[in-house]
């Protein structure tokens, strides 16, 4: 696909998908959002694709939001369309059975930082700045922050930033478990490609059952969590990546994957 708003490259199986409208500080506009689960899309059905990396050009911002010009013309009606829209890129995002890492480069605010919390794994440059402001413009989250954040960090700390709209420092949300690492600016991409490099060469049938089990376990009861890890473990052992891994291992040796 050739897109207006972002550019997508892919490298030794990281497929980077950068947002670009730096006049905006890559602020989520409709036909961003639009482009974005188009450029998804197209990553995950791709074998060549293992790790999915979002982040967003310039060194100022991942992504400063959603377009408030849009946001402020739309109708009730429409509001609730684009939210829609963009929760399902969001669930869509994070159900992916390949890792998504958010490369968090400046500012992640509103619907950027709900764009991360998407992700499954977040690095984030020592300059960057994340919160939900939405409250100072007389509206609220609607890209699933209010949901993903309070599963992050618990309630009172999710209230304290949706209710105060204040953004925190990357330090702080290292703290708190809303990004996994935290970085000089100048060294964020070279963490990410050290991030993503062993989920690259790992076992496919593996990463996509950690997945699955982490993110929907969490949604439902132990009992049930329990027993959809047992069926992933099983379909794990039934691949020739299991044979390799196990044999490499008693054999003292790196294990080389293929993906069957």
């Amino acid at each position: 696909m050739a897109f207006d708003n972002l550019s997508v490259v892919t490298r030794g199986g990281i497929h980077t998908i950068t947002i670009k409208r730096p006049s905006k500080l890559n602020a989520l506009n409709r036909q961003t959002l639009q482009e974005l689960y188009g450029a998804v899309i197209d990553a995950s059905g791709d074998d060549k694709v293992r790790v999915i990396v979002l982040t967003g050009s310039g060194d100022k911002a991942f992504v400063a939001g959603a377009d408030i010009t849009e946001i402020r013309e739309q109708s009730p009606t429409e509001a609730r369309t684009f939210s829609e829209f963009g929760q399902n890129l969001m669930s869509m995002i994070q159900s992916l059975d390949k890792p998504v890492i958010a490369a968090i480069n400046g500012f992640a605010l509103g619907g950027g930082m709900e764009l991360a919390l998407a992700c499954h794994l977040r690095i984030a440059s020592d300059n960057a700045r994340l919160g939900l402001p939405e409250i100072n413009l007389g509206i609220m989250p609607g890209f699933g922050g209010t949901q993903r954040l309070v599963r992050l960090v618990g309630t009172s700390r999710a209230l304290e930033m949706t209710l105060t709209g204040k953004p925190i420092k990357a330090e702080q949300a290292h703290q708190l478990g809303l990004v996994n690492q935290v970085v000089p600016q100048d060294q964020l991409e070279a963490a990410v490609k050290t991030f993503a490099e062993p989920l690259v060469k790992a076992a496919p049938e593996a990463v996509r059952g950690i997945l699955q089990a982490t993110l929907q376990g969490a949604q439902i009861n132990l009992e049930a969590g329990l027993a959809l890890e047992t069926a992933r473990f099983a379909l794990c052992c039934a691949t020739e990546d299991m044979q390799e891994g196990t044999s490499a291992f008693l054999e003292k040796r790196e294990a080389v994957f293929k993906g069957r």
